[in-house]
């Protein structure tokens, strides 16, 4: 089943319910929102030549345009491939390369410069398309078939290795992902308005299925970003408002809205997740919002879905086991399966620590023309998360590690290697190592441990100005140590934990021997 039916059928049952939003105004209902996927598809197929399975790529910030480009993608049997806005247009040129695609949108249609290699792919400005359409033969009226297999996302994630994977999201993995949410996270109804306060390329994007399928509202800031008091405002003039957050967003919405007496009006429910929050931020986020609060864990390749934490739960801190509780993730999702496994793969009784492995639906296809990542990852049915953890008696997991070294840094993932790799470039650098430091604002940041070449040759600055013109600046360490050498094991392995327990001690920074 192609997901896009479910726009289409939205505009047959509920023409008239309001569907966009760009701030406070409507800018059209579910008949106009079809209308404008159609002309979108059609300006695909007879403008650029989109047939079924062509990737079109999609970097720019979160808009109207972007749901409407998206459904017009699967509308005509193609894939999206969605693109985090805050990374450097040279990594997002990587990715056009790597998923072949046809077509990339951005905002402005000039975001790469004219020699930088795009492989044949086309670069157009998101309100590109074409007043041909309307009078043009192939109208595209409904969505063209798709099998429950077919690949519909191609998100590109990373791990430890360090250039990005693509991960193949079908149809059914779409499907079943946005079943999952009204059993298991919050139900949903066509009174209810999803905000899209972070990008649209990962979760919060996601969550747009579900809403569709209801005929809720859909709702960007007038920002296109993230700004908690603009949040306060529409929630309080549109009501109903759901979000996705990732905890340093709620931690600054709670700040936001003690400041001004802000206590949650408007909004229904705040999902939050990607990366760990810390008991006492919860606390004073129920003290602020009250009992709106759920949290899930998932992973890209099993996009939002292993396990969610119930409001309810949350909300019960009279209950006499609220801290041990509120501290896990959650209970699985209706349609995964999740086991705890040991090294050799098997698995391990109740309490007891090992890798968390996930089977269902939900689970991707395999990573794009990475066949040995696909091996690595998805073994004999389950999808091996590389994070850490324990399920206890009552079905509760709780992460207590991640093997993989992802830096998770105001809800956005940073991937030591890549960072390495651009700091190793630099002449100045003998070597280098990236590691996360527990962060209360940002959840984790990125500290580089760096050898000179030379001592005395390399400041912050210098580094700085180097990393920002090579990647993006989200990814920027936070902290540079400088030290004579880097700590190794007996097989001339640089060891991580041994400088994350040099900077729990609390060390100044300053050059170690």
């Amino acid at each position: 089943m192609n997901i896009a039916n479910w726009l289409n059928d939205a505009g047959l049952r509920c023409p008239e319910r309001p569907a966009l939003f760009e701030g406070q105004r409507q800018v059209a209902n579910y008949a106009s929102f079809v209308a404008l996927v159609r002309h979108r598809a059609a300006y695909l197929v007879n403008e650029q030549g989109i047939v079924p399975g062509d990737r079109v790529a999609l970097f720019m910030k979160n808009c109207c345009e972007y749901l409407e480009l998206l459904y017009a993608v699967w509308w005509v049997g193609a894939v999206a491939v969605p693109i985090n806005c805050k990374l450097h247009p040279v990594e997002a040129g990587w990715i056009v390369e790597n998923a072949e695609a046809r077509l990339i949108f951005t905002d402005g249609g000039q975001v790469f410069a004219p020699d930088t290699p795009l492989s044949g792919c086309r670069e157009l400005d998101r309100e590109d398309m074409g007043e041909f359409a309307s009078t043009a033969s192939t109208q595209l009226l409904t969505p063209w078939p798709r099998q429950a297999d077919d690949l519909a996302w191609l998100f590109y994630t990373s791990g430890t290795t360090g250039r990005s994977k693509g991960v193949m999201l079908s149809h059914g993995n779409l499907t079943a992902m946005s079943l999952c949410y009204p059993l298991d996270v919050d139900p949903v109804s066509a009174e209810d308005a999803v905000l899209y306060a972070a990008p649209m390329s990962h979760g919060a994007g996601l969550y747009n299925f579900i809403h569709v399928r209801r005929a809720a509202r859909h709702v960007v800031p007038e920002s296109r970003g993230f700004r908690a008091d603009e949040l306060f405002a529409l929630a309080s003039g549109l009501g109903n408002i759901s979000l996705f957050a990732a905890p340093t967003m709620l931690k600054r919405m709670v700040e936001q809205a003690r400041r001004q007496g802000y206590g949650g009006e408007g909004i229904k429910t705040i999902v939050y997740g990607g990366a760990p929050m810390y008991l006492a931020d919860l606390e004073d986020a129920l003290d602020t919002f009250g009992p709106r609060l759920v949290q899930i864990y998932g992973q890209g390749e099993s996009p939002m879905t292993i396990s969610a934490l119930s409001r309810e739960l949350i909300a019960d801190r009279q209950h006499p086991d609220w801290a041990l509780l509120a501290a896990s993730v959650g209970r699985a999702q209706s349609c995964v399966e999740i086991s705890i496994l040991d090294p050799g793969h098997l698995p391990l009784p109740s309490g007891r620590m090992g890798e968390i492995a996930v089977r269902g639906p939900t689970v991707m296809q395999g990573y794009w023309r990475n066949e040995a990542a696909t091996r690595q990852t998805l073994v004999e049915g389950w999808l091996l998360t590389g994070d850490v953890g324990f399920v206890d008696d009552a079905g509760y997991l709780t992460l207590t590690d991640r093997s993989k070294d992802v830096i998770i840094s105001g809800g956005c993932n940073v991937y030591p290697r890549e960072v390495e790799e651009v700091l190793a470039q630099h002449p100045g650098v003998f070597e280098v190592c990236v590691v996360g430091e527990p962060d209360a604002q940002w959840g984790e940041s990125v500290v580089a441990f760096v050898v000179a070449r030379m001592a005395g040759t390399l400041d912050e600055s210098s580094l700085n100005t180097w990393f920002i013109e090579r990647m993006a600046s989200f990814k920027k360490p936070k902290k540079y140590v400088f030290r004579s050498a880097l700590p190794r094991n007996s097989y001339g392995k640089v060891l991580k934990t041994e400088l994350r327990l040099w900077l729990k001690a609390g060390a100044d920074g300053t050059l170690v021997p």
